[in-house]
């Protein structure tokens, strides 16, 4: 049972360290395509063509293939192995007929989705938009089966090859950006499909292997239809998000050009940042909180939650301040090389502080949504999500007049609080025994030793000569490192525990 344990824990710490260099390897993508591209209209209408087909089928798919899981366990346990595949074919069958309809109805009519998610666009924008949509909407099939399989995958206790192919996916895109940029910029988007392509044709021969058989049965049955019942709260809560980014890129559309790929530039590395900080730290709490939950060991959660939040305190709290005060530096740093210039610089750096100042809000709701599904509970992060996002689409509107895409990044960043206040608030009304923080003073110490150590870091960075380039890249490192020594010393200083737990989060649950 032990050597059980440990197996899954080392499983999930891989999942996190392959996850991290897929979107390492994401990250570099997004900088060859600043490289060549910079932040203008050929980047506005990728950027934009890329994001319709997932703002409105990536929930969709997500959904799909979360209700799915139960049900063919079912099938499988109860009813065998040709049972379940026939199960999996119908389900796949609904899915590409849908997709290969919509993707249809994208190619012929793409003038009616551009009017309608940026109709701030010029009119070289919007047809260049088109062009590259006819394309992009050719991936939903591809995309729907990848998304099914590797639920399939994921019962059958395989994660790790699935995560590994996003690399290739990547790397199609970045080989096609280069092409592209020596050919024609027509081009460019059919790395986007290709890379889906590559990604289905791996995850279906995986899953071949892993023992489906697909067979070519359209019959849906109750169990099929009832995924449709069982993905409807799942798709709402999961489409949330993709409404605050179709707000944000469709006011964004209508500001200067380049504010849409300022605004994804932006993101992009704000998401990275939540990933080291949080994203990974969760995926190895949630399994010691759904343990807890089942046997009802209640001091046991408040224990895992308290520390956890501690421990998210502890990594994002730094980080957030840290990206704030060093927003021009980074996106220098990352960006600023071939036709990314010092305007773009420009455009991006007010999205990304605004951005990075809900990275502490976001690493937060992460956590408290997860315990909230530990406990059987899906729907009320879906209701608090809901008011998150009515919040951000007001604030984006009085926002982005004065701020521009700065504004935008804010609005995020704030509904991201406030779905924080409403998550804990909420465990707090609804279940009196989960205890979250019992040592408030401890939070205070840590936002404390945070603002102390950013400060001395930027002490640092402004004795050090100015740079650019490489040097520039060792002196940013430098202030850094100072912040982390000064951080660390005050946090043993100050007695908290939960340094020495951050590595103990890693380890085989006792």
């Amino acid at each position: 049972m032990k050597s059980l344990k440990l197996t899954a824990a080392q499983t999930a710490l891989l999942m996190a360290v392959f996850t991290m260099g897929s979107k390492l390897v994401g990250f570099i993508r997004e900088m060859v395509l600043a490289n060549y591209y910079g932040a203008g209209v050929i980047t506005d209408a990728y950027v934009m063509a890329q994001s319709i087909p997932n703002m409105l089928f990536a929930s969709l798919f997500s959904a799909v293939a979360i209700s799915y899981m139960p049900t063919f366990s079912k099938k499988h346990e109860l009813d065998g192995e040709e049972e379940a595949n026939l199960f999996t074919s119908r389900v796949l069958n609904i899915l590409v007929l849908i997709s290969a309809v919509s993707a249809l109805l994208g190619f012929l009519c793409p003038d009616i989705l551009v009017k309608f998610f940026a109709s701030s666009f010029s009119p070289e924008q919007a047809a260049l938009t088109e062009s590259y949509l006819k394309i992009t909407m050719c991936l939903l099939m591809f995309s729907s089966i990848s998304t099914l399989l590797e639920a399939f995958l994921q019962y059958k206790g395989v994660f790790l090859p699935q995560i590994i192919l996003g690399y290739s996916q990547s790397a199609s895109i970045i080989v096609f950006i280069i092409i592209s940029a020596y050919t024609s910029h027509y081009y460019l988007a059919f790395g986007v499909l290709v890379g889906n392509i590559v990604r289905c044709l791996g995850v279906s021969a995986l899953a071949k292997r892993r023992g489906l058989r697909y067979s070519f049965n359209w019959e849906l049955g109750d169990t099929t239809k009832n995924i449709v019942m069982l993905a409807l709260p799942i798709f709402i809560g999961g489409s949330i998000n993709q409404i605050n980014a179709f707000v944000d890129k469709s006011l964004a559309s209508g500001l200067a050009t380049g504010s849409v790929a300022a605004l994804n530039y932006a993101n992009l590395i704000s998401n990275m940042i939540l990933t080291v900080t949080s994203t990974i730290l969760v995926t190895l709490i949630y399994p010691k909180l759904t343990q807890a939950n089942s046997l009802e060991d209640y001091d046991r959660v408040n224990n895992i939650m308290e520390r956890g939040i501690n421990v998210v305190f502890i990594i994002a709290a730094p980080c957030t301040l840290g990206a704030m005060a060093y927003s021009g530096p980074v996106i220098q740093a990352v960006y600023e090389r071939g036709a990314f210039d010092a305007s773009a610089s420009a455009l991006t750096e007010p999205a990304f502080f605004w951005y990075a100042a809900g990275i502490l809000f976001q690493g937060l709701a992460l956590l408290l949504t997860k315990l909230y599904y530990s406990m059987g509970n899906t729907k009320t992060p879906v209701v608090y999500a809901a008011i998150a996002a009515v919040t951000n689409i007001i604030l984006n509107l009085v926002l982005v007049g004065p701020m521009k895409q700065g504004g935008l990044a804010l609005a995020t960043s704030v509904a991201a609080g406030i779905n924080v206040i409403q998550l804990y608030f909420g465990l707090r009304r609804k279940y009196p025994r989960i205890q979250l923080l019992r040592s408030k003073r401890k939070v205070v110490k840590i936002l404390l030793a945070t603002v102390v150590a950013v400060g001395a870091s930027l002490a640092v960075y402004h004795i050090l000569p100015a740079a650019s380039g490489l040097m520039g890249l060792i002196y940013l490192g430098a202030a850094v490192c100072a912040a982390a020594v000064v951080y660390l010393v005050l946090l043993v200083v100050m007695k908290i525990d939960e340094v020495n737990l951050i590595k103990d989060l890693f380890s085989r649950g006792r």
